[in-house]
């Protein structure tokens, strides 16, 4: 199980991600509601080990004896998805480049037979030239969770804002569903988006939830002025974030 236990990333005038609490068990799909796409990416960075929070843990399991080494199991245990500036799919990459390319990241004896049999075991050959970030929404979000799951060892998937690529929840809410439910997997799943779906009555949380109301307003009671954008990934993040 993933535990979120006040998580804070500070951004430069304020809160990038206000003290936020969930836990996101195996076996379902938590969905978080956060504002901005830079506060959807920094929880998704947090949630799935890949950035230390400010303030607040987050953990695979038990917490390790060190902060540092919690977040190295979370880390291992854990995929991003498809997070803009991180490890979204590139222009100038076809779906056949896209997946040489992750599998390629993968440990030797994970990486199977090589792209062209990864796509045709799991059904993508048809879509083998098309250009990765051309993909239909749900074409899209199968395309990547597949690939995210390609090494055995992940138990988290964090998919940051599935939404962005369509207005409509079937186009990625039954795929999620459909991993976190899968018995043979042991799946946590969690998707960071800009609204949660109307209907929507399982595993939910909203960034800024453990925030104590003081942290609301300023001293002298006025609102604090809106975080600025984090700034962005470099490329070498973007090999970690698939690793």
């Amino acid at each position: 199980m993933l535990s979120i236990r006040e998580l804070r990333i500070a951004g430069r005038r304020g809160d990038l991600v206000p003290p936020t609490s969930f836990e996101a068990p195996t076996g379902a799909l938590t969905l978080v509601q956060a504002n901005g796409q830079d506060a959807r990416t920094a929880l998704a960075l947090a949630a799935s080990g890949r950035y230390a929070p400010d303030a607040g843990a987050a953990s695979w399991g038990a917490p390790e004896r060190s902060a540092k080494k919690t977040l190295r199991t979370l880390r291992r245990a854990s995929a991003i998805v498809d997070s803009p500036g991180i490890n979204e799919a590139e222009r100038h990459l076809s779906v056949r480049g896209l997946v040489a390319e992750d599998l390629a990241l993968l440990p030797s004896r994970h990486r199977g037979e090589g792209p062209d049999a990864w796509l045709t075991v799991h059904a993508f050959e048809d879509v083998a030239g098309a250009w990765a970030h051309e993909l239909p929404a749900h074409r899209r979000v199968e395309l990547l969770t597949e690939l995210a799951l390609a090494d055995p060892a992940i138990r988290l998937l964090v998919v940051d804002s599935p939404d962005r690529h369509s207005d409509r929840a079937e186009d990625w809410l039954p795929r999620l569903m459909a991993l976190a439910a899968n018995p043979g997997r042991g799946l946590a799943v969690v998707a960071v988006v800009a609204e949660v779906p109307a209907g929507w009555e399982a595993e939910a949380a909203v960034v800024g939830n453990a925030s104590r109301p003081a942290d609301s307003e300023t001293d002298d009671g006025a609102t604090p002025p809106p975080t600025e954008p984090a700034p962005a990934a470099g490329e070498r993040d973007r090999e970690e974030a698939r690793a």
